[in-house]
């Protein structure tokens, strides 16, 4: 087991990203050693915390955050409050939970277990939102693939590469199964619920704590919360469509927008956003809005044959939308 964490761990530095490297990179190989320790001395604390949900088309993850069962979850997840959903813990306990309410920008979620009698495992929660820093190291916790008994919750460990104001990036490596899973620090506290997952798998989005701080009242009260009328989530003013060939297609600028500033054409395809490949129209809007205004985005984009990197500083979302 130690030779295998280490490994894993040597694995996530060869391939951390620019960003990430910023933070000092432990010398030689007793950091490890200490991280090794530090995570497996957290592991059996919040594990039993972690739930696989059923969601009726697939599998998803979740961590319940109050002992009467609250569980914190993604928003594409629960999809509307008052579903009925399985919940799956650790030791395979089947409950049922119910959605309450959902932040849709962020992709924020609550869920309550239907036995609010009982006790049960949970974590505590992050509310420095800006405590997660770029290059402090993380560990993700979910269900990929879904739940299995005999493997358990599984634990991947990164760095956290860059923080915005609703969302964390980091590259711990994660897949299908893992949406609405637990991102921790070294302290054990929650600090993100994993969102958006890249095809790349090495760099991926998690909603931060703020989004659930800020509007914690509404999500219990059953609440669908879009905020971009304040500002919340980048605005880049383009509309987009899949076409034919199933490729996102720009096919209508805003006038005065942050597309229309950076050049962006009616009849231009987006192929990749930061780096990551583009494979459909839900992938693509989350990112935008996953990130704040005022933050540079690079796209790719193909027009008549030819392809083209355009730069882009995300606008505030105009109150009238959403």
């Amino acid at each position: 087991m130690r030779n295998a964490f280490l490994s894993s761990l040597l694995g996530v530095m060869i391939h951390l990203p620019f960003q990430a490297l910023q933070a000092e990179a432990p010398a030689g190989i007793q950091p490890f050693l200490e991280l090794q320790e530090k995570v497996q001395s957290l592991l059996p604390k919040v594990r039993p915390a972690v739930v696989a949900i059923f969601t009726g088309d697939g599998t998803a993850s979740g961590v319940i955050m109050s002992e009467d069962g609250l569980i914190l979850t993604a928003a594409h997840v629960a999809e509307r409050p008052g579903r009925e959903l399985r919940v799956i813990l650790e030791d395979g306990t089947v409950v049922r939970a119910t959605t309450l309410g959902l932040d849709k920008t962020t992709d924020a979620a609550l869920m309550q277990i239907n036995d609010t009698e009982k006790k049960w495992p949970f974590v505590k929660v992050s509310r420095d939102v800006l405590k997660a820093q770029p290059g402090e190291w993380c560990f993700a916790l979910g269900h990929p693939g879904g739940f299995d008994e005999k493997r358990g919750v599984v634990l991947r460990v990164g760095r956290i590469i860059k923080q915005t104001a609703n969302s964390l990036q980091t590259d711990c490596v994660l897949m299908g199964g893992d949406s609405g899973g637990p991102l921790f620090d070294l302290n054990g506290d929650v600090i993100g619920i994993h969102s958006l997952i890249w095809e790349g798998r090495n760099e991926n989005m998690h909603v931060s704590m703020a989004p659930f701080l800020r509007s914690w009242d509404e999500m219990k009260g059953s609440l669908v919360i879009r905020t971009w009328g304040i500002g919340s989530g980048g605005y880049l003013g383009v509309g987009t469509e899949a076409n034919a060939q199933g490729s996102i297609e720009v096919v209508d600028v805003i006038a005065g927008s942050p597309s229309e500033k950076a050049g962006i054409l009616n009849g231009d395809v987006i192929l990749a956003l930061n780096g990551e490949t583009i494979t459909g129209l839900p992938q693509f809007t989350h990112a935008v809005r996953m990130r704040a205004a005022g933050e540079e985005i690079h796209l790719k984009l193909r027009s008549k044959g030819v392809e083209r990197d355009v730069s882009v500083t995300l606008g505030s979302r105009p109150k009238d939308e959403g």
